[in-house]
This record gives structure tokens, sequence and C-alpha cells, in this order.
């Protein structure tokens, strides 16, 4: 049986980027075993004649699955199904720390059900705050979107973004993906600054997210930057920590 048939493509719709279509036909096959522990994947030159894609394309699937544990890289060897696969709890997320992707794109990639519930979207002037954090003039027009995101309707995070108005036509061009609206309008991040804290929920946001208050949590702050050098986000993202874990491939330099 070739690599393309163990995939099962004929079961498996096509919809959204092109990397995390192939990002999650791979997972699914080695979750069921169709490609076991140790099996060798074709080389990035027979993915890109294979699926007719690019090869950042193919890289940028598998980078995940690496990250994930679900892949390894060995030198002049080639790539192949880990052995032992990364555990993890059941119905925990792991996030690879090294790739600027969205929450919505995250899910997807994981075969999970992304979804949103907005708390407040809203159009104004750049706060002091705002201005500084992405280097903005004062009076220039910002848009803020806060959500609860959801996997499989299991709440996951809370979400605070701010992106500045030359990035969108308006408040209605975000309905699920904010980077999927960035991309249609020619800014999606190519680049971002990522900090991570440890926190404690506070009350109001433990009441949100269906957990006590005082609950460990990660907050992620995000600058992302357009291709132009400007910023075009800044986020504060608040994780439940018994839901989310981060994951980055280190190297030796």
């Amino acid at each position: 049986m070739s690599f393309i048939e163990l995939l099962d493509i004929a079961g498996t719709a096509e919809s959204g980027p092109r990397y995390l279509w192939l990002q999650k036909l791979i997972r699914t096959a080695i979750e069921t075993r169709r490609l076991p522990a140790g099996a060798a994947l074709p080389s990035e030159r027979e993915l890109c004649d294979a699926f007719q894609l690019s090869r950042v394309t193919i890289r940028k699937a598998m980078e995940a699955l690496v990250n994930d544990g679900l892949l390894e890289r060995r030198r002049g060897a080639g790539t192949f199904v880990s052995n032992a696969p990364a555990e993890k709890e059941p119905g925990r997320v792991e996030k690879s720390f090294s790739m600027l992707s969205s929450f919505t794109e995250d899910m997807l990639a994981r075969g999970r059900r992304p979804s949103s519930e907005w708390i407040d979207r809203s159009e104004g002037s750049v706060t002091p705050e705002e201005a500084l954090a992405m280097g903005m003039s004062p009076g220039s027009r910002v848009f803020r979107f806060q959500r609860i995101r959801f996997a499989d309707g299991e709440t996951m995070a809370i979400e605070y973004a701010a992106v500045p108005g030359w990035g969108l036509n308006g408040l209605e061009d975000v309905e699920t993906s904010l980077y999927g609206a960035l991309e249609a309008h020619g800014n999606r991040p190519v680049r971002a600054l990522q900090r991570v804290r440890a926190i404690g929920f506070e009350p109001e946001q433990a009441e949100l997210l269906g957990i006590q208050p005082g609950d460990p949590g990660l907050l992620i702050e995000r600058r992302a930057f357009a291709a132009d050098g400007r910023i075009i986000e800044v986020t504060h993202s608040y994780y439940r920590g018994d839901a989310y874990d981060l994951v980055a491939e280190l190297h030796h330099i």
C-alpha cells in the first residue's frame, strides 16, 4: 500500500490551508496506527510530487508533528514516526511555541473543533498603552477583540487582541479566525515576539472559563509583525493550565 493510500485522503476534507490538511492526514494516520511506529516518511521531494505542494508547505506541516513528538528527524536518514510518541493527558492540547499560527489553525490541525464566544468587539482611538505597544500615533484607530476560545465545546482560553485600523476594514471582518481575516487583507503576521508567564486566574476570568479562582494558567503575550515590519497584532491570551501545553524543538548551536 502506498503512502498516500495509508493517509486515507478520500475520507478527509480539503478545506483550510493545505499544510493543515496534510498535517491532519498524517496525524490521523499515526494515531490510528495506519502509520506504525518507526515507519519512514517519503522525502520532501516525493511528498511535493505526490501532493502537488511546495517544500515550504511540506516543512510547515511536518514541523508541528515533530514538535508534538509524533515524528522524529534522523540526520542523514529522513523523517520517521516516533517509536515512543509523546504522551499527553486526555483533553490537553499541545502548542508548538516555534510555530506562528492562530488558535483556529492549532485546533483544526489536531482534529478538534474550534469555536469562540464574543465578550466584546469594539473600535476606537488607541490608548496610551496600545500606542506604546504597537508604535502608533495618538488618535489612531484600533480594533479590539475579546473572546472565550473553545475546543470541542470545552473552554480553553480568554483572548484579548488589538489590531491597528489599517489592518482590517472593520470589526465584521473577524468572524472566526483573526489570522484568517488578516490574511484576506494581505496583513497576516510573518513573525512574532512572545512571552509566557504562569498566572493564577482572577475570579472574573475563572467564571468565564468555568474553573476555580486561583487555578493555574498561562498568560501568552504576543506582538506580531506584518511583512513590512509594522506591528499588526498585540494579544494577551489566558490559557487554562490544565488544558494546554507548550512545546518547542531545540537545536544545538
